[in-house]
């Protein structure tokens, strides 16, 4: 045993110096290598900041500090949600093709789309301060832009309706405030409100202005939310071409008296209550009241 001693001291010191050497070796090789391994390489591309973004044309001034300040910081809270990412997208088939047809129709730029995407996540959402829908309306905007609210019936939830009140709504905002930007920021806080603070800080622009927390993130908000659906892939977020929801083909029946019962009514149409629901989510209840003097009910179901 004493004899073997020497020699296993030997060879532990020779694997001791191997192993130095493979580390350094590989150290070495990390750091210096032109080629990083694609997750660094791809993660570290996708969380830099873009050196541009606009809102319906209009560029985010990003040379100002504390303007790109809060952009990064809309910028790194929405990647570090990838599965919101995600169901933006997804959701975006079924809605986006409808309000790019309303925004070309209008001749509003197509950007206003992405608004809906700040405010609901493209989701029938209800705000705790009683916003509702895809464009999140109170309830006195909502009336004041042609949409029925009561607690039988809420076009606030209407998928077209509400989409032609709020492009009704942004562009009031820009022929008064001057610019897509501004009127996205009065989206949010009221555009009387918006225009007070211009007055009274005597400034136009909405980067300019010092507002409240949430409209100051709001409309970065915006752009950052449409620079990534539009250039998700090089943020490592990728969805198969079938991957998005698919907007659902109608037929539309048109009803000028009340409905009693909205089961029965499906099933005379050959359909059922759940597609009834699912399709027009305006329909708070199971009756429907008489429609409006003139007025009619348009009815979704499947074809």
């Amino acid at each position: 045993m004493r004899r073997l001693l020497p020699a296993l001291v030997i060879l532990v010191a020779i694997l001791c110096v191997a192993a130095i050497f493979y580390s350094y070796t590989n150290t070495a090789k990390g750091h210096n290598s032109s080629q990083p391994s694609p997750n660094v390489g791809n993660d570290s591309f996708a969380w830099e900041l873009p050196e541009k973004l606009t809102f319906c044309g209009e560029e985010v001034p990003l040379d100002i500090p504390e303007v790109k300040e809060r952009a990064e910081r809309e910028f790194l809270l929405n990647l570090q949600s990838k599965g919101q990412i995600v169901l933006y997208m997804k959701r975006s088939g079924r809605f986006f093709p409808m309000y790019e047809r309303v925004l070309k129709e209008l001749q509003l730029p197509d950007d206003l789309k992405y608004v809906s995407v700040a405010e609901s996540a493209l989701f029938m959402a209800r705000s705790s301060k009683d916003a509702v829908g895809l464009w999140q309306f109170m309830p006195a905007t909502a009336r004041a832009m042609g949409l029925v609210v009561t607690d039988q019936v809420d076009e606030r939830r209407h998928p077209e309706k509400s989409t032609y009140a709020a492009a009704k709504y942004l562009k009031a905002g820009y022929q008064s405030n001057g610019s897509w930007t501004n009127a996205a920021a009065g989206y949010n806080m009221g555009h009387e409100n918006f225009s007070e603070n211009t007055r009274y800080q005597q400034a136009s622009d909405f980067y300019s202005l010092y507002l409240n927390e949430e409209t100051s993130r709001y409309v970065l908000r915006i752009a950052v939310i449409k620079h990534i659906l539009e250039h998700a892939a090089e943020h490592g977020v990728i969805l198969p071409q079938n991957g998005k929801y698919v907007e659902q083909s109608c037929r539309i029946i048109t009803e000028r008296e009340s409905i009693p019962s909205m089961s029965q009514w499906a099933q005379d149409h050959g359909s059922n209550y759940k597609d009834v629901k699912l399709l027009n989510p305006w329909i708070l209840g199971r009756t429907l009241p008489t429609p409006s003097k003139g007025g009619s009910w348009e009815i979704c179901l499947p074809k």
